[in-house]
């Protein structure tokens, strides 16, 4: 399978832009670019039946986050106070960075 360019990174704080979680904030843990999916901290909260370990000798149902597709996260612009998109700038000292697109902020520090 075709890795896909995904527009968001890791430690980025990205918005949910549709489905139930629509409207959350949430910051992305893990990027999945063979599948398209990204982990964000606090969304997509399933429910999984864990059977007991060593580790966690009771078992039980735990929550955790599930993945969703990355066309389904915009990122947050803190200066904007709003999901935008993003274009690539190239600096004077040929580096590349992500800036929003409505106000010119710099997402790669």
């Amino acid at each position: 399978m075709a890795k896909q360019k995904i527009h968001v990174k890791k430690n980025d704080l990205v918005q949910v832009i549709t489905g139930k979680d629509a409207g959350k904030k949430g910051k992305v843990l893990k990027v999945d670019p063979v599948n398209g999916r990204v982990i964000v901290e606090g969304v997509n909260i399933v429910k999984r039946h864990m059977r007991p370990t060593r580790v966690k000798p009771q078992g039980g149902i735990t929550e955790i986050e599930a993945p969703l597709a990355s066309s389904n996260v915009m990122i947050y612009c803190e200066r904007c106070k709003e999901p935008v998109r993003i274009n690539k700038l190239i600096l004077a000292d040929g580096k590349k960075v992500r800036v929003c697109n409505q106000c010119g902020e710099h997402f790669d520090k």
